[in-house]
């Protein structure tokens, strides 16, 4: 049966980007549901900017699906405390696809953040 998902996929002519479909995220709870908007988050996000992200920070669901912040390395530095991160906030609507993103903040890897 699993054999038979990615050609299910493959045939709906949309692109797979390996978050499976949106009835996956309906069975899904609790948990397994967050911990799949994590990785649809990270992944998207990775597709877009061509970095790999180094942490979800945040999570949280809203009406229209999840809200997260993704930290992503964009510029290596030597020593690594000095590295350039940046802070992204990504939208997914109910099925997991990303609708939004936007950098919400830039920094330095050893910066402590000092916000209330």
């Amino acid at each position: 049966m699993a054999a038979a998902e990615p050609a299910k996929r493959r045939s709906s002519g949309s692109r797979s980007t390996g978050r499976g479909s949106s009835s996956d995220s309906t069975r899904l709870s609790g948990k397994d549901k967050a911990a799949w908007a994590m990785r649809s988050a990270a992944k998207q996000l990775e597709e877009l900017l061509g970095r790999a992200p180094e942490s979800v920070s945040s999570l949280k669901p809203t009406d229209d699906g999840w809200e997260a912040e993704v930290e992503v390395l964009e510029l290596e530095r030597i020593p690594e405390t000095t590295s350039v991160m940046g802070s992204y906030r990504v939208t997914l609507d109910k099925e997991g696809d990303l609708v939004a993103y936007e950098r919400t903040r830039r920094y330095t890897r050893g910066q402590i953040d000092r916000r209330g």
